[in-house]
């Protein structure tokens, strides 16, 4: 029996009615008297210096009434991280990648705005590209960006204790390579915009994006507007995944373009364009080596890891850094050096998206782990096991495990899974496979250098008293977080799920960084239990005064005041009430309710706003990039993957993934088994289908879902979820993340899977049935040799 009235339980989420009736209004379902509408013109060359650009044909042609470039947009560089602006809205002396834009055009309709776009001139000089790692590294090699020579966009060089004479006390040293492939976040609604100025000198924006606080700070530097002037508006989105968690050139092409017409723009990405955008997960090449003692204790990890960065930083700069940091837990390590290099080179960029920066480092890692545990002879979850930290234990690093229950996850999919049962005793084709997966609650500081606090709440009750209206800028782009916040609201105030209203995604409801890192749970959600509990508290005092009642002896449950210390008298108290509402049909009976108590905390005080807050303290150690990783709070997770594997043919099926997630303590039990299934469903699309494809010119060749294969319900396996819950001290009522850490195990513990069935290790991503076929092979081959 749980101890709470609302959280902890199953709630159905406050924007279903919407989305199932059809009446959620997405970015293209908008529409403005006078819209016009936007088109960009973006580069048909990878590498390419610009030596003229002529707009005059596509001015002269009716209908367009703006046409603006790098001269009209100003050359103030933008990006994620300061560190690494290296963005200008328009390009303007070469372009960088297919797809690099260069102008942009408002007119009458998108037909006329596409002509347009049709009729401006560019005079190119091509120049040599380069499109991998190893060619943008060469020597000679032409160089994207002048202030990042060798095209080294940004590297890590970290060692906590040390390695090297860790590993002379190792009685087993494995080293191996893992490489994955940039993958698209396949988002069903492409980013959307519309931008309106008035003639105040006002700008709102509509925009689908995942942040916007920061697309407002964004917009405001890149077009020199005061930040207050700015104001950005989320309608319902159709995800993220970390794509849209930052401000883009379609949003900032339609503030300018609606400045330059006084007129609202509205322009949207199609499928090819999103693609030709990228931001989402990098390619990584991964080589570890791992010492350990003969009983399975880990020692040592030493790390190279190389980024397929694309054209520009973005989120690069913190991808870097995660991808070692995040190795620092779940496992008791005390020896671990990481090198990364993220590599510029003329494809889209890439970001943050979905484990950001950990999963293809996590694959490589876990795999290992299963090869280390065999040749020791060790079952891989008893290593595990061994190495495995505790609530209390710091990383190397100094990330705090101030709640962890990665050994209750552990067994608990260990006997979901019937583990000892199956494990060994499979026909051939047939695997079984476990990992473990570690990330934040949230970054522990804001992308760019602040004091600023991470979420502001407020929580107004209505003047009757019996609504609760909660104003949040957090960002609810599928997820479901409007109504784990208003879950929250309502067990902080004691009122029942159906008297609180909820709004978000509006910067003018206050600060919130965003949906990313996972952060929005724990860290907007203590702003809104702190403002919840800010106007019970306002209403307590008053009701306390009122009744001559001490406030320790009051509280509020089920939206009724409940009296500690036996019956209170407070006939005069409902009497006022009542005359109020002479010829209501619904003034209450029995016990004293919130509605009541809260009129009247009204009618002594005025509105009855709380406020509420919530910044992290300070985090993590005191060496180069030791903010990134740090987090107030880690989630964790184990899975066991089952699989199918033809050795005719190299197909993988999926058959059975048992998951346990440490959620902290789970708000809304139905969507942190949502958050799961999903994670689940991503992560075996990259180990098995996806990877954005490019020709010899650098552009894109799979830009649709006809050739960019993600899984649909029929490549899903059956899913056993397990909430495990630690209670978080650092999350309110205990809630730490799900959304992004619960995809960590999955892609290694199918290829753990895999090799259980076949007894061939695959280091390469995606496990299509060529590459697995050609593997089998290949190990046929090594052991007739």
């Amino acid at each position: 029996m749980s101890e709470y009235t609302v959280i902890n339980s199953r709630a159905v989420r406050l924007d279903t009615p919407d989305k199932a009736s059809g009446k959620a209004v997405f970015i293209d379902d908008m529409t403005m008297p006078g819209m016009l509408y936007g088109a960009l013109l973006q580069s048909p060359l990878a590498h390419a210096r610009i030596v003229s650009i002529d707009t005059s044909k596509a001015r002269k042609l009716p209908g367009v009434k703006s046409v603006v470039t790098a001269a009209e947009a100003g050359l103030v560089k933008y990006g994620v991280s300061p560190a690494r602006y290296d963005e200008t809205l328009f390009c303007h002396e070469k372009v960088r990648y297919v797809g690099d834009d260069i102008a942009a055009v408002a007119a009458v309709d998108l037909e006329t705005a596409l002509e347009a776009v049709s009729l401006i001139e560019v005079e190119y000089e091509e120049l040599p590209a380069v499109f991998t790692i190893e060619a943008a590294m060469a020597e000679g090699a032409p160089v994207l960006h002048d202030n990042y020579p060798g095209n080294i966009c940004a590297e890590v060089h970290s060692e906590f204790g040390d390695v090297e004479a860790a590993f002379k006390d190792c009685d087993l040293i494995k080293t191996t390579t893992f490489k994955n492939k940039r993958q698209d976040a396949a988002f069903i609604e492409p980013q959307g915009c519309i931008a309106s100025y008035d003639h105040a000198g006002n700008l709102t924006l509509y925009s689908s994006t995942q942040v916007p606080h920061y697309v407002q700070r964004t917009v405001a530097m890149v077009l020199k507007l005061p930040v207050g002037k700015v104001r950005v508006v989320k309608p319902y989105v159709g995800a993220g995944f970390g794509i849209k968690a930052s401000a883009n050139p379609l949003e900032l092409s339609a503030c300018l373009l609606s400045m330059k017409t006084g007129k609202p723009v509205k322009m949207n990405y199609n499928r090819e364009q999103v693609f030709q955008y990228g931001r989402a997960r990098h390619q990584f090449t991964h080589t570890m080596t791992t010492g350990v003692k003969k009983d399975g204790t880990i020692l040592a990890l030493k790390h190279l890891c190389y980024l397929d960065g694309g054209a520009y930083s973005s989120f690069g700069i913190a991808t870097v850094y995660y991808a070692g940091s995040l190795l620092g837990g779940p496992y008791k390590l005390p020896n671990m050096k990481y090198d990364g290099y993220r590599i510029y080179n003329n494809k889209p960029a890439c970001g943050a998206m979905r484990g950001h920066g950990g999963v293809a480092a996590r694959a490589c890692w876990e795999q290992q782990l299963d090869m280390i545990a065999e040749e020791l002879k060790m079952s891989p979850i008893e290593l595990r096991l061994k190495n495995m930290m505790v609530a209390g234990d710091v990383t190397c690093n100094d990330l705090n495990m101030s709640s962890l229950g990665m050994k209750e996850c552990i067994e608990a999919v260990k006997d979901g899974s019937e583990w000892s049962a199956k494990k060994g005793n499979l026909p051939k084709g047939k695997g079984i496979g476990m990992a473990c997966g570690f990330f934040v609650s949230g970054a522990g500081y804001p992308i760019y250098r602040s004091d600023t606090f991470h979420g502001t709440v407020i929580v107004k009750l209505t003047e009757d008293g019996g609504t609760a209206l909660v104003y949040t800028a957090s960002a609810e782009i599928g997820q479901g977080s409007d109504t784990t916040f208003a879950m929250i609201a309502a067990e902080a105030l004691g009122i029942c799920l159906e008297d609180v209203r909820l709004e978000s995604g509006d910067t003018d409801f206050g600060v919130d960084l965003g949906a990313y890192s996972s952060r929005q749970t724990l860290m907007t959600g203590h702003a809104v239990k702190e403002a919840a509990e800010d106007a019970r508290r306002q209403v307590l005092e008053v009701l306390s005064k009122e009744l001559s009642v001490p406030l320790a002896d009051m509280d509020i449950k089920d939206s009724l005041i409940v009296f500690k210390r036996g019956n209170v008298d407070f006939t005069g108290l409902r009497t006022r009430y009542i005359k109020e509402h002479r010829g209501w049909t619904d003034n209450p009976e029995g016990p004293l309710t919130f509605k009541e108590a809260a009129r009247m905390a009204y009618l002594s005080k005025g509105s009855i706003v709380g406020t509420g807050k919530y910044k992290p303290p300070e985090l993590g150690g005191k060496y180069k990039g030791a903010t990134v990783g740090t987090s107030p709070a880690y989630g964790c997770s184990a899975q066991v993957a089952e699989v199918t594997v033809d050795v005719e043919t190299g197909q993988i099926t999926v058959d059975r993934i048992t998951d346990a997630h440490d959620c902290g303590r789970a708000i809304n039990v139905t969507s942190v088994e949502g958050q799961m299934e999903g994670s689940v469903s991503m992560g075996l699309g990259e180990a098995l289908f996806e990877e954005v494809k490019f020709d010899n010119k650098g552009r894109v060749i799979n830009a649709d879902f006809a050739e960019y294969k993600i899984p649909t319900m029929l490549d899903m396996p059956q899913v056993k979820t397990i909430i495990v819950e630690s209670n978080e001290p650092n999350g309110p009522f205990g809630a730490k993340e799900v959304g992004e850490g619960a995809i960590m195990p999955t892609i290694p513990a199918i290829l753990n899977a895999v090799y259980d069935a076949i007894g061939v290790r695959i280091h390469e991503l995606p496990m299509t049935p060529e590459r697995v076929y050609l593997a089998i092979q290949e190990a046929k081959k090594g052991k007739t040799g």
